[in-house]
């Protein structure tokens, strides 16, 4: 297996541009799936995101998953778990409003430390939105704006640790997806691995990578550019040692935005298999339900619904 993408975000801004641009290209087409390292997010600042999380986790739901798991029986499992996750989670939401003034059990330090992270990785996708818009030969902020619907995009962060789980091998830490959204920028424990992605039908390691930002596709993108970057199944294996720190944040389109493959793309594509249209609200409404299944049968109920309410998608 080639080695897993790296993308070293400095080198945008100099003679290496081309061939970076090239590299991002080369992820986005084959693996779903890169790592940016030098991304502009300050690692000291980083490193206070990992601390402030983890105490946080120590602190306030350690006790809690634990409780959790000995109600459930997981200890002593014999068969495969296939309805749950190891993982102890809570999410915070940033746009269009945020919520971080209301989640409990936050620190003053930590909300204000999270809403900062969450500034700065807005930034970070909507810059890598334009430079997929570059690569694609959309114009440039095209993305944005359809991810932008009436009220502007959705924005959320998921802050998991997945505590040592004493049978990896019947339950998951989680369960392979493929993500609903947009693109989702991901801080991972850099200590304890267990993130993998599937790729020419072989699960492969998503190397952790000490202050990386490992960048994933959802669905839309899948859609927009229809089919020519692909949305990819991952999940998380459990570990015996160690609990293994998870910030996803999804940078996704807003609820009302309307999704459809880029008309430009369309034209330009000998691809006869044409994705739907839909809101994205209803689209995730529909994956609330199928999260664990293929992707493949929600396009498929959103064409046949094409038919009678949206009309050609070209023309939209």
């Amino acid at each position: 297996m080639e080695n897993f993408p790296v993308i070293n975000f400095e080198k945008l801004n100099g003679e290496e541009r081309k061939a970076t641009m090239e590299k991002i290209k080369d992820a986005c087409e084959n693996w779903g799936f890169f790592e940016l390292i030098n991304h502009g997010i300050p690692y000291d600042f980083m490193d206070t995101v990992e601390r402030l999380t983890k105490e946080h986790y120590r602190k306030c739901m350690e006790q809690r998953f634990k409780e959790l798991v000995a109600s459930k029986g997981l200890e002593g499992v014999q068969t495969e778990v296939k309805d749950m996750d190891w993982e102890s989670t809570f999410h915070l939401r940033h746009l269009p409003q945020s919520n971080i003034s209301e989640v409990p059990d936050l620190s003053d330090e930590y909300r204000k430390v999270m809403k900062e992270f969450a500034l700065k990785l807005e930034n970070l996708a909507e810059e890598l939105l334009d430079l997929l818009c570059e690569n694609l030969g959309l114009e440039k902020g095209y993305l944005k704006k359809v991810f932008y619907g009436s009220k502007g995009p959705t924005f959320g962060t998921k802050v998991a640790n997945y505590p040592p789980c004493p049978k990896p091998e019947l339950v998951k830490g989680l369960r392979a997806h493929t993500d609903a959204g947009g693109i989702i920028l991901l801080f991972q424990d850099d200590k304890v691995g267990g993130l993998q992605m599937l790729k020419d039908g072989e699960w492969i390691d998503v190397p952790p990578m000490r202050h990386s930002i490992v960048i994933n596709l959802g669905d839309q993108l899948e859609v927009i550019t229809n089919g020519k970057y692909k949305s990819v199944e991952h999940r998380v294996i459990a570990q015996t040692n160690g609990t293994r720190m998870s910030i996803a944040s999804f940078y996704n389109p807003g609820s009302d935005a309307v999704i459809y493959p880029a008309p430009a793309l369309i034209e330009h594509d000998n691809n006869d298999k044409v994705y739907p249209k839909f809101v994205f609200e209803d689209y995730m409404k529909l994956y609330a339900g199928l999260k664990f299944q293929a992707k493949e049968p929600r396009f498929e109920a959103f064409k046949a619904s094409n038919v009678t309410h949206l009309g050609p998608i070209a023309t939209a």
